[in-house]
């Protein structure tokens, strides 16, 4: 037996975000400064709202408790996420402590967490994945609103983050033939809209991706990544090389085509402070990633994917 989890209502497109009909006293939760959002609410043209606008990138469960206790008893209707990963993130755990429903709307794409049942929160300063149905939007809005002008660094980091997402989630053990179409089809056009450079195709691969890999997780590439992000490694970069690596260990039918796509995006080698050894005994708790992995990882198989990373260049 397999099943799909989605969103119970999914809007996508031109204007979908300024057409949603929102409820009255709404809190928008965002990271982004005031005169993106500020932007963002005069496009959604929402009425009786409030804005908590402190979540920063890598949220922990302090600032999720801090939010509850802050609104508790101002009978919010509902949380809108507003921005990236994190803001969202927090908006899904929020939901899951208090039961108000939650409306996510991405600021930009690749994170595909408006889809997932999936949030990363830090807990003592270590990001953890963590899932539960309970984090399932009531809406997801994706709206290309945000793509005139994304900035070229947050484009490739979020188109890498998106196909990285896309390939792993069709190797994934947890995968079945329809996330297995999901993740295919979202990879089929992430790549055409890299490497013939056709960036409007970008969001709707996203979302396809995070519908994929939504259901059926990622794997040993994002576990290898998150030791970079500790160090301050935007995510996407980090899984440029990390997930080139973990495909070629794992034999993935994307280890060539995700590789072109990441020296068409022209990213950097990569660096680590923390020894080896040391990365690996933090990355292997990562269950939530190694144990849907299609080949069983090792500490020494971490290791080794580790120093292909920072000691050789996997992107040349």
């Amino acid at each position: 037996m397999w099943k799909i989890l989605i969103p119970k209502k999914i809007a996508f497109g031109e204007n979908a975000a300024k057409e949603f009909e929102y409820p009255d006293n709404a809190l928008i939760i965002t990271t982004t400064e005031s005169k993106i959002y500020e932007k963002w609410i005069e496009y959604m043209g929402i009425k009786n709202y409030t804005i908590y606008d402190k979540v920063t990138p890598d949220p922990a469960i302090e600032t999720i408790e801090k939010i509850k206790n802050e609104f508790e008893g101002k009978n919010i209707s509902c949380y809108i996420g507003l921005g990236g990963g994190s803001s969202m993130d927090v908006c899904k755990y929020l939901s899951k402590l208090t039961g108000v429903p939650k409306i996510l709307i991405p600021t930009t794409f690749g994170t595909g967490a408006e889809m997932t049942t999936y949030a990363v929160i830090s807990f003592d300063h270590k990001k953890k994945l963590l899932q539960d149905e309970a984090f399932l939007a009531d809406a997801a809005i994706v709206d290309p609103y945000f793509l005139p002008g994304t900035p070229f660094n947050i484009m490739r980091n979020s188109a890498c983050d998106a196909a990285a997402q896309a390939s792993e989630g069709f190797d994934s053990k947890l995968s079945n033939p329809l996330t297995k179409l999901f993740c295919k089809e979202a990879f089929d056009i992430l790549e055409d809209a890299i490497i013939n450079d056709k960036p409007e195709l970008l969001p709707y691969g996203a979302m396809l991706s995070g519908i994929g890999f939504g259901n059926s997780s990622t794997t040993l590439g994002h576990a290898l990544s998150y030791v970079f992000s500790n160090e301050g490694v935007p995510h996407g970069y980090a899984l440029s090389s990390c997930t080139t690596v973990a495909h070629e260990f794992n034999n993935s039918v994307y280890t060539d085509r995700f590789k072109k796509i990441c020296q068409k995006l022209k990213f950097e080698p990569l660096k680590l402070k923390l020894p080896l050894d040391e990365a690996a005994d933090v990355i292997m708790p990562d269950r939530g990633h190694l144990d849907n992995n299609p080949i069983d990882v090792s500490k020494q198989d971490i290791v080794k994917c580790l120093d292909k990373i920072v000691n050789s260049n996997p992107l040349a």
